[in-house]
């Protein structure tokens, strides 16, 4: 019961925070809302068993403003390209190292890669390989170092068994 009691309470005030709604109604179904979604999650094998998840919170938190932070300079950097006269475009593929080992790390690399503008993850097919698509090499440079993969890594090293 705590497995699913504990995470389908916090889901439940997040759902409370965001919602303002706060009817009779509407409240027993985000209450029940939240606890079928901890169940199949549950089911998934979503839910954290190792009980991990205070570090991973704390993690994320922490990689979350970076990621922001990456988002704006590259928006800056696009921008940038966009209004240049010439428009000094140069669109390229390049394959990144991926060193995530679970499919939810790898997803989170990718996912964070498609957000930051300027580049999209086309292929995740290739074991430590994530083929991409940048439209220069400013965006392209700025992904080749690394630290992107190194940050997510670190996040998902909260989930994994040491």
């Amino acid at each position: 019961m705590k497995k699913i009691g504990i995470p389908a309470l916090g889901l439940f005030l997040l759902w409370l925070l965001l919602s303002g709604h706060y009817t009779v109604l509407v409240t027993t179904l985000g209450a029940l809302s939240s606890v079928g979604v901890t169940i199949l999650a549950n089911r998934l094998g979503a839910l954290e068993p190792t009980g991990r998840t205070f570090t991973f919170l704390i993690r994320l938190a922490l990689y979350a403003p970076w990621l922001l932070k990456q988002i704006v300079l590259s928006n800056i950097e696009v921008m940038k390209l966009i209004w240049h006269p010439q428009l000094p475009i140069q669109p390229q593929g390049i394959r990144t190292p991926a060193s995530q080992h679970t499919a939810l790390g790898l997803a989170a690399f990718a996912n964070s890669i498609t957000l930051t503008p300027g580049t999209l993850s086309m292929d995740a097919d290739e074991p430590g390989i994530i083929v991409v698509h940048a439209i220069g090499n400013a965006t392209a440079e700025g992904l080749q170092t690394g630290e992107m993969n190194e940050r997510v890594a670190a996040l998902e090293g909260s989930l994994r068994a040491e």
